[in-house]
């Protein structure tokens, strides 16, 4: 049964124009609370339950749980994603990032695809079912703060609720299913010393140098961890560390009194992020201890760890079938290990494709709506209609 809504294409326009920007800066952060409100009401104008779940933080941020079907059954399928988005750069868009263009195929607006393009397909295939043909229910989980803390995922495992049996989450793939995918941390490195004249190192003490030993204990680390930890599943088949940014000192004939490098570290399966963390806090003091300065640390991004699925699951080989695709592995982390967490079987498939992700004049291509729908309509149909 098919209930009037807005178009893919309107819904599409809508939350690209509702900016959702999360950033670990503040000065970029800003409330999906626009975005949250859309897909509520659409998805309460379609006979949804809607709950709406604060998230803590400043910016007035929350998850979005939406159920069709038995309110108490949490045996059906979840269409999961996230609401925000990076960044973007100002002046390196050849079109508004918040006003949806549509050129040579395809649809151009900041999220298109990672990955509020998502959404309105998600949308478009849960209207044509009513509550009454649901053997099981299907639900809608919108979610905050992805791109930053990822507090959105955290607060939902830390409520506890089972969303469903299956999910899928709808990232950028390129309708190919994602059953790996790798973890990551972020952390900042600060080394303290003390500024003086540059014309004697008696003077003071340089952070400058003493971050010269961090770096070479972290690319020693490095070495350890890719000659001993390998999964020929991915592409990159190694854990990765790379050195993303470093600033420290403020003139030539000072010397430097402090220094900060961050590092983004990639995890493959089995790598807990809390252990990795410690063992690299580890290292790096060791390797100051007794050179006259001292280290400090930051969690830039908590941590999550890898997802594998097995390729077996019933969600994976569904999407498989319905796809024509088969599972792949993939670099980027995901709420996928939150969602197992909750108890569901999680698969990573979704319109978009990673490598327009987080660059000017991300789109998505229109010809890949359509097949998204189908899909999603028939993963509705056999986990939530034709379910035992």
């Amino acid at each position: 049964m098919s209930v009037q809504s807005p178009s893919v294409r309107q819904m599409l326009a809508e939350l690209i124009a509702a900016p959702s920007v999360s950033s670990v800066n503040p000065a970029f952060d800003m409330s999906n609370r626009p975005v949250i409100d859309l897909l509520a009401g659409w998805l309460e104008d379609l006979g949804f339950a809607v709950e709406i779940q604060p998230v803590d933080g400043p910016q007035g941020k929350a998850n979005l749980i939406a159920r069709l079907g038995d309110p108490a059954g949490a045996d059906g399928l979840v269409l999961a994603g996230h609401t925000d988005t990076v960044p973007y750069d100002e002046g390196g868009w050849r079109s508004d990032p918040f006003e949806l263009t549509e050129d040579d195929g395809r649809l151009y607006g900041l999220g298109t695809a990672d990955m509020k393009g998502f959404f309105a397909c998600a949308i478009a295939a849960a209207r044509e079912f009513s509550a009454d043909q649901l053997t099981r229910p299907v639900t809608l989980l919108a979610t905050a703060d992805e791109e930053s803390s990822m507090s959105g995922a955290r607060a939902l495992v830390k409520a506890g609720t089972r969303l469903g049996r299956y999910a899928v989450i709808g990232e950028p793939t390129g309708l190919r299913p994602v059953n790996r995918n790798k973890g990551i941390l972020m952390e900042s490195i600060r080394v303290h010393g003390h500024s003086g004249h540059s014309s004697d190192p008696a003077l003071g003490a340089s952070a400058l140098e003493g971050m010269h030993e961090v770096i070479a204990e972290v690319m020693e680390l490095r070495t350890e961890m890719q000659e001993k930890i390998t999964n020929p599943a991915f592409r990159v088949p190694v854990p990765t560390l790379n050195l993303g940014r470093i600033e420290g000192g403020d003139n030539p004939n000072r010397i430097c009194a402090e220094c900060e490098l961050q590092i983004d570290l990639r995890l493959l399966p089995g790598m807990d992020p809390d252990v990795w963390r410690d063992r690299l806090r580890t290292r790096v003091s060791q390797r100051i201890d007794g050179s006259g300065l001292t280290v400090s640390f930051e969690e830039l991004f908590g941590g999550v760890a890898a997802m594998e699925k097995d390729a077996q699951s019933p969600i994976v080989q569904a999407v498989v079938e319905f796809s024509g695709q088969q599972p792949v592995s993939v670099a980027f982390g995901t709420e996928g290990p939150f969602l197992t967490t909750l108890g569901a079987e999680t698969v990573v498939f979704g319109p978009g494709d990673v490598e327009q992700a987080h660059q000017p004049d991300e789109y998505i291509l229109i010809d890949r709506i359509e097949p998204t729908i189908d899909i999603l309509r028939r993963l509705i149909q056999r986990f939530c209609v034709a379910a035992d």
